[in-house]
């Protein structure tokens, strides 16, 4: 019963009616926020909107956990062009939108299960949450001092509300194989989106997109024209953006569904286009790590899949002006010595390293990010609001104290999640999983792949591993229970 076919086996034999119950929430919130756009209503969806995500947020967490995760990744992946379709409606940017709110208050419902599932805390199996959990703890106390409460409370959501989706998944493990569905479902679907708007972004560019990146000064994403654009698609920018699709192509091969092939298609080639460098590495290194753990039949079908997407992109990505942005990009990755952004890097390393690692208390949450326009009276980032490394944003925000005691979770979990992705190689999704977590981890070098959307992959990944070693101990126990009771 390890593979997926057998395994999704309980949920076919479920009645039609409450799958689609809990469809209709979600179903009314997409069709009510289209037919707002549709009508230029768009100061109505800004207030309608965040206060719709959190409701349908709310009922789904309860009625179905699982379906809520899923939900969840959709109001990540929509809401920012949501927003920026409102302004558009309403003719004018808008600096600050409450719908930027939805997507953290939505995963922030997640937070109800450390009251409902507190006892797990003191398990074995939660210790590394609760390190983690005081180590931000310590950093947010620091922040409220020298931040200020509003600019620490935003930055400690960040860092722990991808803790919370996979104490979540974490707590639930006797629904394993819903969540695995759910969760392959959602990325595919969500790839054959923001893959194909993402390609028409960079081909034709529609006004919206070209009125939030005017306003919002959003330079480092290109020019606001066809061709020039450094594709995000849906998202707020290339970087969350990439995340999200490389989540995407890595479990495309673990996936049942259909589309998945169109959704891999369109997915790399947005993924291309979107001209991220550190998310291509991070891409290369999740594939290589899962060929390498693979069983020699899953590991042909990963390689005749990879064949099968290069060949169906390759003649959108080797015509024109898209080959030739693409070949500078990538000539750039091997020619380092005029490649400005390696060189900023490395500056960055070379001064800040010694600040970063003998801060003894850390500067708190707020110090680092968009955090730091809360704490500033001009609204503008701060000194460190652009911060280009993961490996020293750790320690500066959350000092030696925070950092051991984070560190220590996450270290826990990792050995943990090998030690269970091991033994359970012959789900191909766990596979998927395992070579997105350490990946993911890898890429602290160029960003804090601990928050955001990365944040979100990461723990998602090595949650749902926890989570499918538990179901699977809970199978054996439960097959050796009843083989007994048979012998009676």
């Amino acid at each position: 019963m390890s593979t997926i076919a057998a395994e999704r086996e309980p949920s076919r034999n479920r009645s039609w009616l409450p799958e689609r119950k809990h469809w209709v929430g979600q179903a009314g919130l997409w069709t009510f926020t289209a037919a707002l756009i549709a009508i230029h209503q768009g100061k109505v969806l800004t207030l309608a909107f965040p206060v719709l995500a959190i409701a349908v947020g709310i009922w789904l967490y309860f009625k179905s956990p699982a379906r809520y995760v899923g939900f969840m990744w959709w109001v990540w992946f929509l809401s920012p062009e949501v927003r920026r379709l409102a302004d558009w409606s309403k003719g004018a940017f808008t600096p600050t939108s409450l719908i930027q709110v939805a997507p953290l208050a939505v995963t922030m419902i997640a937070a109800f299960g450390l009251i409902r599932h507190y006892r797990v805390l003191a398990q074995r199996r939660g210790i590394p949450v609760l390190l983690m959990l005081f180590g931000l703890a310590y950093a947010y106390l620091v922040g409220i001092v020298s931040s200020g409460v509003m600019a620490a409370t935003y930055d400690l959501a960040n860092w722990v509300y991808p803790v919370l989706i996979g104490f979540h998944i974490m707590v639930n493990s006797r629904d394993y194989p819903e969540y695995r569905d759910v969760l392959l479902s959602t990325f595919m679907w969500g790839a054959a989106v923001m893959g194909v708007y993402g390609v028409v972004q960079y081909f034709v560019m529609p006004q919206w997109d070209v009125l939030w990146m005017i306003g919002s000064n959003m330079g480092s994403q290109g020019e606001p024209v066809p061709y020039g654009v450094r594709v995000f698609s849906t998202m707020n920018s290339s970087g969350p953006f990439a995340f999200a699709i490389m989540g995407a192509l890595v479990f495309v091969f673990a996936a049942p569904q259909k589309v998945r092939w169109f959704a891999g298609a369109a997915g790399f080639v947005s993924f291309a286009l979107c001209l991220v460098r550190s998310t291509w590495g991070g891409w290369v290194i999740a594939l290589a790590i899962q060929l390498l753990q693979s069983s020699n039949r899953v590991r042909m079908r990963i390689l005749i899949s990879g064949v099968v997407l290069v060949g169906l992109c390759v003649p959108l990505l080797t015509v024109g002006p898209v080959a030739d942005r693409l070949g500078a990009r990538l000539q750039s990755i091997t020619n380092l010595k005029d490649d400005r952004s390696y060189d900023d890097r490395n500056k960055f390393y070379a001064t800040f390293a010694q600040t970063a690692f003998t801060d003894v208390a850390g500067e708190g949450m707020g110090a680092t990010g968009a955090s730091t326009k809360l704490s500033s009276d001009s609204g503008e980032l701060g000194k460190y609001g652009s911060f280009d490394s993961g490996v020293m944003n750790v320690p500066f925000v959350l000092g030696w104290p925070g950092t051991l005691l984070y560190l220590a979770g996450v270290v826990m979990l990792l050995g943990r999640t090998l030690r269970a992705a091991f033994k359970l190689r012959k789900d191909k999704f766990v596979g998927a999983c395992l070579s997105l977590c350490l990946s993911v981890f890898a890429m602290l070098v160029f960003t804090n792949s601990l928050i955001g959307t990365g944040g979100l992959l990461l723990f998602t990944a090595i949650f749902s591993i926890l989570s499918a070693a538990h179901w699977q101990k809970a199978q054996r126990l439960l097959a050796a229970a009843q083989s007994r009771g048979g012998d009676h």
